[in-house]
């Protein structure tokens, strides 16, 4: 008797699972690739955006009625350029690199099933030091009496923000997204350097290939 109750039940669940979701499927498992480009918000000195890559996993699964959720991991390589001085007088733009690792959890609301939707939530990433080429490490940057190499030692941590959209068919799709870093990255110059009012926000435009399995 207990059998037949477990049983019917189970019955119950899947039937309101498919007339709730319409058949959908329930977790997707897909792999990303794509570019990104950033820049860092600041008043401190000027700089320009740069192109880097991403690469990861994701996993899509069913939530309630038209939303899904999303999670990923994703490593990526972003830069940006600093306009900085050689030898004091002339002009060159240095690149930095960031090496980073983001998790995320995304609120997607699917308007068109397997073509369509719209997606938003938190990432972190966590990131080691900056990078930029060794015969540029003592370049002036302009507008300041730093030097290149002294802001290679950002916030470690960072939060982002992030919104985006979701296009293609059941098996690829490609997502262009914003996210916005709340997290000074410069915070640690403040306590390194003399002068305390160092801020910089990182924005950043990804635009990715994900391949559902």
């Amino acid at each position: 008797m207990k059998k037949s109750i477990f049983n019917a039940f189970l019955l119950m669940i899947t039937i309101g699972s498919y007339a709730q979701y319409g058949y959908r499927d329930s977790n997707r498992i897909g792999i990303t690739v794509g570019v990104n480009q950033s820049t860092v918000n600041t008043n401190n000195f000027k700089t320009m955006p740069e192109l880097g890559w991403n690469g990861g996993l994701s996993i899509r699964g069913n939530f309630y009625n038209n939303w899904d959720m999303v999670y990923s991991i994703q490593f990526s390589e972003s830069a940006f350029s600093v306009a900085t001085k050689k030898i004091g007088i002339i002009d060159e733009n240095v690149k930095y690199k960031m090496p980073g690792a983001q998790l995320s959890l995304q609120a997607s609301y699917v308007i068109l099933e397997n073509h369509l939707s719209v997606e938003f939530g938190p990432i972190i990433q966590a990131n080691g030091k900056l990078s930029l080429n060794a015969n540029q490490e003592n370049n002036l940057i302009t507008g300041t009496t730093l030097l290149a190499k002294d802001i290679v030692d950002i916030s470690k941590i960072n939060f982002y923000p992030t919104i985006g959209v979701t296009a293609g068919g059941k098996h690829i799709r490609f997502r262009a997204a914003y996210q916005y870093g709340l997290t000074n990255i410069f915070s640690n110059l403040n306590s390194n350097t003399t002068v305390s009012n160092f801020k910089g926000n990182v924005s950043m435009w990804n635009g990715n290939m994900i391949i559902y399995f």
